[in-house]
């Protein structure tokens, strides 16, 4: 009789695959502007704005390391298959001076599908924030760097489809460390962190003054780090329509709300909200963890989040309009409020209105997370949130914030991390189980089984049901040649 046993498995080996087409130029340190064509590191030009003005769609421009000042781009497009891409050439590009036009180290304006990638932008001056693309659709801004801006780190305005993703924005001197705003519809704002900022870690604004519907529809913002900032909240949202805030950690930002909901200059109150698998610790002198206004309660979820609020008298949820507001399957405080931001109410006296049924209250947070003290919220063996969480958000959480599969093990993990078990067991027949691990892997992974268990094939399988390697029965499995991604593992016993 045929046993075939199959596991869920990651291959987590890093691919980088840049699609260069059309023309490259190069900029250092040592270039000229004077040369022929910038089209070698020999040849390269000094200043990014001479190299920025060649630009045509497909054409990418390679930063050496070292200090330029900043650039403009103006009415200059990419296409969706072939963008214009500025990507530094190492970790240490900066820009140190504002461009030619603004204060900004780098301004994207009337240009769609521009690529800024690696470049880090700091100290600019005046108004000047770090990097700034308005008006500008479909651009990517990631793994930049952007300090000590008078301004903000990023700022995007009437920006549909932008995804700023895996920068650090810190120290704004003014206001957010990223600022979406002006009716930019469907941003993606993920996996940054944003620290030291005056204002919010990140805020979102329809801006209805400015122009536009005033609504920023289908915000994705996940996977986010964003703490000891100064005002306003973690995540800011004013006038956002169907937002997904989830997988962020949230801790230790003064004077703010974890997470808040609501209308200022948004054309609506920021609604139909869906709050998943957050970790909002908020410090002494903070506010609320979620607070909702009036309106922003129609059809917002809050579930499977870790809520602990250290203030005297504010707590974990505050809603001002209970109507159509669900929430459930959280870790809380003895703190929450139906009535806005005012005095709070008992666990159980908000469970007695019909929320958070299913909810719990914190244990001390040494017992849930690693090391709190020194920022490590991982849960830690036999943390409270292990497995008590509600499979509801599925649709939408696949993965935590370090991209491990969720659920990891039978049932959800509350919180922005899921509890790793590193070792999957694959059930057999036998008295014996058959080990596969470590999971997630990279390189290789092993598997752990008995003699008497007669491996006759061992498959990867890809999502959509394609084998993409069929593997001889060893204990030790080579992936090194595996593209990075979600597999399925498949192995049978016994053939015979």
């Amino acid at each position: 009789m045929n046993l075939i046993k199959t596991t869920l498995f990651f291959i987590t080996t890093l691919i980088v695959n840049y699609n260069v087409k059309a023309t490259n130029y190069f900029v250092s340190n040592t270039g000229n502007d004077s040369n022929n064509n910038g089209l070698t590191i020999s040849t390269s030009f000094l200043t990014l704005q001479h190299a920025s003005d060649l630009l045509v769609a497909g054409d990418t421009v390679f930063v050496e390391n070292g200090t330029y000042a900043g650039f403009d781009i103006r009415n200059q497009n990419g296409t969706n298959g072939n963008p214009i891409v500025f990507k530094a050439l190492g970790a240490n590009v900066i820009i140190n001076q504002s461009g030619p036009i603004r204060n900004d180290g780098i301004n994207i304006e009337n240009a769609d599908y521009i690529i800024i990638d690696g470049i880090n932008a700091n100290n600019m001056p005046g108004n000047g924030n770090g990097i700034r693309v308005v008006l500008a659709d479909n651009c990517i801004v990631r793994n930049c760097s952007c300090g000590n801006n008078a301004e903000r780190g990023i700022f995007t305005a009437f920006t549909d489809d932008i995804l700023i993703e895996n920068n650090v924005c810190t120290n704004s001197i003014d206001e957010h460390g990223i600022y979406v705003s002006n009716s930019s519809d469907r941003p993606i704002i993920r996996y940054n962190e944003c620290y030291g900022n005056n204002g919010a870690g990140i805020h979102m604004n329809g801006d209805l003054s400015a122009g536009g519907d005033g609504i920023i529809s289908d915000a994705k913002v996940y996977g986010n780090i964003l703490h000891d900032n100064n005002g306003a909240a973690g995540i800011n949202m004013d006038g956002l329509q169907s937002p997904t805030v989830y997988n962020n950690l949230i801790y230790n930002n003064h004077f703010s709300q974890g997470i808040a909901v609501f209308s200022q200059d948004g054309a609506i109150t920021t609604n139909s909200a869906k709050i998943y698998n957050n970790t909002i610790i908020v410090p002494t002198d903070g506010r609320w963890g979620i607070l909702v206004k009036d309106g922003g309660n129609i059809n917002t979820q809050v579930y499977n989040n870790i809520i602990i609020n250290n203030h005297a008298w504010r707590g974990c949820i505050a809603v001002e309009n209970e109507s159509q507001f669900t929430s459930d399957y959280n870790i809380l405080n003895d703190k929450m409020n139906n009535t806005g931001d005012g005095s709070s109410i008992t666990l159980s006296a908000w469970q007695a209105l019909g929320f958070d049924n299913n909810s719990i209250l914190a244990n001390s947070m040494s017992s849930i997370f690693v090391n709190s003290t020194t920022g490590d919220y991982h849960l830690t063996s036999g943390s409270q949130a292990i497995n008590i969480g509600t499979s509801l958000v599925s649709s939408i959480v696949t993965d935590d914030i370090d991209g491990i599969m969720r659920p990891n093990n039978s049932t959800f993990d509350i919180g922005a991390y899921e509890f790793v078990h590193n070792n999957v067991s694959i059930e057999t027949n036998s008295s014996n189980d058959l080990m596969v691990f470590p999971n997630p892997s990279s390189d290789y992974f092993i598997l752990n089984y008995e003699a008497t268990q007669n491996i006759t094939s061992i498959r990867l399988i890809d999502v959509n049901g394609k084998i993409i390697k069929v593997f001889n029965a060893n204990k030790n499995i080579d992936v090194t040649d595996i593209n990075s991604g979600i597999y399925l593992l498949q192995i049978e016993i016994n053939n015979n």
